[in-house]
């Protein structure tokens, strides 16, 4: 009898240390064309977050979002500051203004996307400015920034209210932004790839341009916006994120929701059909691995993609970890671009 219940035992422990070894790690997913990551400090903003990056008349530029309260974590401020080449921070951060004195809600605001038009300069986010908090009251903005040579101002922002499939039922956010032939673009969801035209004229419009729908293989979750889109070999670039409950070593074998980035590709003119598209996350060094912060909504694992420059060799991604952290990944441009893979039309309507 003693000794089958120690064979039982054992049997148990063995079984415990197999499950454990057939947890996934998610790192040991890395691509080659994943070339370096690099964690960016903010001056005084220990826990800054989710950064996207843009070139502007000769200067680095990197947003990044902060909550002040974590005890308030809907009450979120976004800021901006200046790189030098190696992604190092050279100016003083400055938190970007706004709200005014009329407004009845705190700063909402969360993630900006930066686009360039020509000379000027555009950020894109999502913020709720209605007392109370719900799903519907989140919608996207735009404005104009502008710098005045000390400060970046914040021109006359616009909230998109009037569009095809708006809802008080969906949160928006993660809007996709490009230029097409000097006109500020949206668009608002992959699946279909559907186009906006914001009208920017004060009345929060947004006409339909084009929807398109193509079949992507994709086995993390709902495809959402990530980066801005610009052109790249002929074919627009954006990044993309999703997310997807599971199990690995990263938590613990605790089941939690995992953030994955990918990368596609879409026509560079109407109705921009999605062409290719990464078969598998894209995965680095330390995108899953490192501090575990307590939670400020709930436990995640995250990478989350803002923005991206590049050059004709590489392509310089900035994501968030664990909205808590700013990194930057260098990808080989030519190595991303292949591992794309095409996609099928299932659909279109102008």
């Amino acid at each position: 009898m003693k000794f089958t219940f120690c064979l039982l035992i054992l049997a148990s422990a063995v079984c415990c240390r197999a499950e454990e070894k057939a947890l996934l790690d998610l790192e040991a997913m890395a691509q080659d064309f994943v070339l370096e990551t690099r964690k960016i400090e903010v001056p005084g903003h220990p826990f800054a977050f989710n950064p996207a990056i843009v070139r502007w008349r000769g200067q680095l530029l990197m947003s990044f979002r902060i909550i002040p309260d974590r005890k308030q974590n809907f009450n979120t401020e976004l800021g901006i500051v200046i790189l030098n080449e190696e992604f190092e921070p050279i100016s003083t951060p400055q938190l970007l203004y706004l709200r005014d004195e009329t407004a009845i809600a705190p700063c909402r605001a969360e993630d900006i996307c930066f686009l360039t038009l020509q000379d000027r300069l555009f950020i894109i986010y999502d913020d709720n400015e209605e007392k109370k908090i719900s799903k519907g009251g989140f919608r996207m903005y735009v404005a104009e920034l502008f710098n005045d040579g000390d400060h970046f101002v914040v021109g006359d922002v616009e909230c998109l209210r009037f569009y095809e499939g708006e809802s008080r039922d969906i949160r928006e956010k993660s809007w996709v932004p490009f230029d097409y032939q000097g006109n500020l673009l949206l668009a608002y969801s992959l699946q279909p790839h559907k186009i906006f035209f914001p009208r920017l004229d004060g009345s929060g419009i947004c006409d339909t341009v084009a929807s398109t729908l193509s079949r992507i293989p994709w086995n993390y979750g709902l495809l959402r916006g990530g980066t801005q889109a610009t052109l790249e070999n002929g074919q627009y670039l954006s990044f993309f994120h999703s997310s997807k409950d599971m199990e690995t070593v990263h938590s613990g074998g605790n089941k939690m929701s995992h953030y994955f980035m990918g990368a596609y590709t879409f026509s560079p003119e109407p109705p921009f059909v999605i062409t290719a598209a990464s078969p598998e996350p894209i995965i680095g060094k330390h995108f899953y691995n490192g501090i575990v912060y307590k939670p400020y909504w709930k436990p995640i694992r995250c990478v989350f993609p803002r923005g991206f420059i590049s050059d004709n060799n590489f392509i310089w991604l900035a994501y968030g970890r664990d909205d808590h952290e700013c990194w930057i990944v260098k990808l080989d441009k030519k190595g991303l671009l292949n591992s794309l893979v095409p996609v099928q039309i299932q659909d279109e309507r102008p």
